[in-house]
């Protein structure tokens, strides 16, 4: 079974686009639209995903707000969260402080993604 990262992204294209790289590595992918989605993707019980890769400027629940909620529920499990987000003078220490592992600026190459991605998460069979 390959490693599974779940998108977490509000805007459709980005998530798609995500998505299509990270299938063509050989992850399976699982999207959220925002924070809120995400934390009920990883409360619904079945297997964690390797990787989260949170956007941070959402609607309904921020990827900030993602953060805080996720490290104030012990029941969640322990996955790696990796930040992308275009939002201009990111604090990274105050981010890892949060609960991410890495933190990649929009527009990420694909380089960059898979990077992240493999670093944290296992990496895809075959």
């Amino acid at each position: 079974m390959s490693p599974q990262v779940l998108i977490v992204d509000d805007n459709r294209a980005t998530r798609a686009s995500l998505g299509l790289t990270l299938r063509a590595a050989g992850y399976a992918t699982a999207e959220a639209g925002d924070g809120a989605q995400a934390l009920a993707f990883l409360r619904a019980g079945g297997p964690p995903p390797a990787v989260v890769l949170l956007d941070l400027v959402m609607p309904v629940m921020t990827g900030w707000q993602f953060l805080a909620e996720r490290a104030q529920d012990k029941a969640l499990p322990a996955v790696p969260v990796v930040v992308l987000s275009a939002v201009p003078g990111i604090d990274d220490d105050v981010l890892r402080r949060m609960g991410a592992e890495g933190v990649i600026r929009k527009p990420a190459t694909v380089a960059e993604v898979l990077d992240a991605v493999g670093r944290r998460g296992r990496a895809p069979l075959g």
